[in-house]
């Protein structure tokens, strides 16, 4: 009967492990020593409890967005995409990422101000969230070309869920810009 009962037990309480998903994080700064910070924060990710694999763009310059639009007398901020394979859950890879940003001395005073660092996860897979801690995509992801660029670099077939293929959205920003 105890036998029974232990394995009763453990087949109900065992969990089956998330599978893998593909996360796209974007990384920013515009402050301090741009690319040491963007390479201290792509090892955060690869330390990171349940992340299997984290691959990298090259960093691309971009002209700081404020909310009355691009500044070019801002700091220039340094950006580049990394692809994360990972077990965790949007939720908590967001608030790791969170996390990575605080320890590089990310303050948040100012919507779109200067930064250390900005991590921002653009897509976890196919999944669409518009919860209000974490929309999935990202909402602007599609109009940003220094997040498409570096992504295009990475994954030639990349995809926005419900925006379309990387490679037709940043042919469209350009053909406006």
């Amino acid at each position: 009967m105890s036998r029974r009962l232990a394995e009763g037990f453990s087949s109900e309480t065992t969990r089956e492990p998330r599978p893998p998903v593909r996360a796209v994080v974007a990384l920013g700064a515009n402050l301090g020593n741009r690319e040491a910070t963007l390479n201290a924060a792509l090892a955060d990710l690869q330390r990171l409890p349940l992340v299997d694999e984290v691959r990298a763009s090259g960093a691309v310059e971009s002209v700081a967005l404020t909310q009355e639009g691009p500044d070019a007398e801002a700091p220039a901020y340094l950006n580049a995409v990394a692809l994360v394979t990972t077990r965790l859950a949007p939720s908590v890879l967001l608030s790791f990422l969170h996390a990575i940003e605080a320890r590089h001395g990310r303050e948040r005073r100012e919507r779109w101000g200067d930064r250390t660092l900005d991590l921002d996860l653009i897509a976890y897979g196919d999944v669409v969230s518009n919860d209000a801690f974490l929309t999935l995509p990202h909402p602007r992801a599609a109009e940003r070309d220094f997040v498409l660029v570096p992504w295009l670099a990475l994954d030639p077939d990349a995809e926005i869920p419900g925006a379309g293929r990387v490679d037709d959205l940043l042919r469209q920003l350009q053909a406006r810009s």
